[in-house]
């Protein structure tokens, strides 16, 4: 996906007809289907902006809803969570045999990687955020009871959260690459507080819940070894490399992909930073787990859409 950043705001685009409106929705990172009873008369506008593989959206529309259907999530899977706010107006989101009324102020998360429908009846305006499933250490079943619920906007951890989403999808203050960047992956570490907070008032944990984010942890502890290896870490938490793979395959991810997207990320983040502008781009690749210089540029291409070159400072 193509390197993006934000601008000195969010740009401000006209309101638009339904047709333009859904195909503006439906190539928004995943394929969507949208629709409305009132297509003569709508109106609507979305806004993005985001860095990297972080997409942040601020949404004006009238009355219409988005599907995500299992024929659309089969054209490519894409691992993403989408975090949204509702600012104005009401609406009701379906996921996972859950149907949820949304008022202004509350806020929902729900996977790509499932069919969901958002529905609203009338104009509403609401930001999003839409970020890759690695980036969230809860383990897939504990994710799993969280989709399609309402958090408050107004309590707890739902309040930082509800105030820095709603001024990240107003503004950026004429912020670069690198400062974007930090405010995109600030705004998806408070999404993953409060869904620690959500998930820590359900029953506790499994006993595989439990271990899955012990591995996570030593996972980001151990990107910059090149040994980093399934063997490795089942060794650290004395378990056997089958009951590793079985743990992550219930996450639907593999150890493999979990570690190169850790690592991926990591090494955007370094390569962004205007403090690491002396170091070459090898040098953060290898110094974050890379061996094969070649290699690593593929990976990062096929990730970012861009080379590895395009997103540091000096090429803006």
């Amino acid at each position: 996906m193509p390197e993006t950043t934000f601008p000195a705001t969010l740009p401000i685009l006209p309101f638009v007809g339904f047709d333009d409106y859904r195909t503006a929705v439906s190539h928004s990172v995943v394929p969507l289907d949208v629709h409305t009873d009132h297509p003569d008369d709508f109106g609507g506008q979305l806004d993005s902006g985001g860095s990297g593989d972080i997409h942040v959206f601020h949404i004006h529309a009238d009355e219409h809803s988005v599907h995500r259907s299992e024929a659309l999530i089969a054209r490519g899977t894409c691992k993403y969570y989408k975090f949204s706010l509702l600012l104005e107006g009401q609406g009701l989101i379906i996921q996972d045999g859950r149907e949820t009324a949304l008022g202004a102020g509350d806020m929902a998360i729900y996977d790509t990687d499932r069919p969901y429908s958002l529905v609203f009846d009338d104009r509403v305006r609401l930001g999003i955020v839409m970020f890759p499933k690695e980036l969230i250490e809860l383990p897939a079943e504990a994710m799993g009871q969280l989709t399609a619920r309402r958090f408050a906007g107004d309590a707890g951890v739902g309040t930082m959260v509800g105030s820095y989403l709603t001024q990240l999808v107003q503004q950026s203050d004429g912020l670069g690459g690198h400062l974007a960047r930090r405010l995109a992956r600030s705004a998806v570490d408070l999404v993953g507080s409060l869904l620690e907070e959500q998930a820590s008032q359900r029953p506790a944990a499994s006993g595989h819940e439990s271990i899955t984010r012990q591995v996570l942890d030593y996972i980001d502890d151990h990107l910059s070894s090149p040994d980093l290896c399934p063997a490795e870490i089942a060794g650290a938490h004395f378990i056997s490399v089958r009951h590793l793979h079985a743990l992550f395959s219930i996450q639907g991810t593999t150890v493999s992909t979990t570690i190169r997207t850790r690592r991926l990320e990591r090494t955007y983040d370094e390569l962004v930073n205007p403090g690491y502008a002396d170091r070459s781009v090898t040098t953060i690749a290898l110094s974050n787990g890379f061996v094969d210089p070649a290699h690593f540029s593929r990976t990062f291409r096929g990730h970012f859409g861009v080379p590895p070159s395009a997103v540091r400072p000096a090429a803006r």
